[in-house]
């Protein structure tokens, strides 16, 4: 499946993990096309039928009396379905979400959708980042930190603005588009409302006044590591490695 639709998605939920009866409290999910925000977006708050864990409610604040009225997966289930239906999913920590996507689907009865990876490609930016970055943090917050990435809003986890957070870093990571908003007039209310907008987002120029691009430097360990390398390198093929010849007449 080769496709130029990426859908970056994130959920809330009541607890985990899923084979504890845990459910899908939030939903959040943004289309890129070709690496671009189209200004589309799928968002939905859900009932779940069951209490929520207060260690989960101190991570993303939603609490059972405001999920009350919220309408329940089977009521968006089709609308979900089609706005991810062949597309790459990128979320951070893929297993989480899409165990708990497997499930919503299962329970409905909709088996031929319980298992999303038959119908979309699935991106794990977490998977990304530990063979980008191994040995370090690679949180979400940490790589917004490491790649210059603003989440200064973020008090409290919430699907929509953690999917747009993660699409500036994937971008950022994969070296694209590095600032995002899904409207040059959206706002907090834009939100909280169930569905997607096929809206596409005005031009956003860049001020004048902008803070440069942020430039990330190798670090004295990752220095240290690279040169090992390219001494293995050297030593296995009995010649200098071709990065250290080129390193070397760029020099000189």
């Amino acid at each position: 499946m080769i496709t130029s639709r990426s859908v970056v998605l994130d959920t809330e939920t009541t607890g985990m993990p899923v084979t504890n009866g845990h459910r899908i409290i939030e939903i959040g999910c943004i289309e890129l096309m070709d690496r671009r925000l189209t200004g589309r977006h799928f968002h939905v708050y859900l009932q779940p039928d069951r209490d929520s864990d207060q260690c989960a409610i101190n991570i993303h604040g939603i609490t059972d009396k405001f999920l009350k009225g919220k309408p329940r997966f089977a009521e968006v289930a089709d609308e979900f379905f089609n706005f991810l239906n062949g597309a790459q999913l990128i979320i951070h920590n893929a297993a989480f979400d899409v165990s708990f996507i497997n499930n919503e689907f299962a329970l409905i009865g909709q088996t031929d959708r319980a298992d999303i990876s038959r119908h979309c490609l699935i991106l794990d930016t977490l998977i990304m980042a530990r063979e980008r970055h191994p040995g370090q943090a690679n949180s979400l917050d940490a790589l917004c930190k490491r790649y210059g990435v603003n989440n200064s809003s973020r008090e409290l986890h919430g699907a929509l603005l953690d999917s747009e957070i993660l699409a500036n870093v994937y971008l950022t990571m994969t070296s694209g588009q590095t600032s995002l908003s899904l409207s040059g007039n959206t706002s907090d209310s834009d939100y909280s409302t169930k569905g997607s907008s096929n809206h596409p987002s005005e031009i956003q120029r860049l001020p004048k006044d902008r803070l440069p691009t942020p430039i990330i430097y190798a670090s004295k360990q990752e220095l240290a590591e690279h040169s090992a390398r390219l001494e293995a390198i050297s030593k296995s093929a009995g010649t200098m490695a071709l990065w250290t010849q080129l390193t070397q007449k760029s020099l000189n």
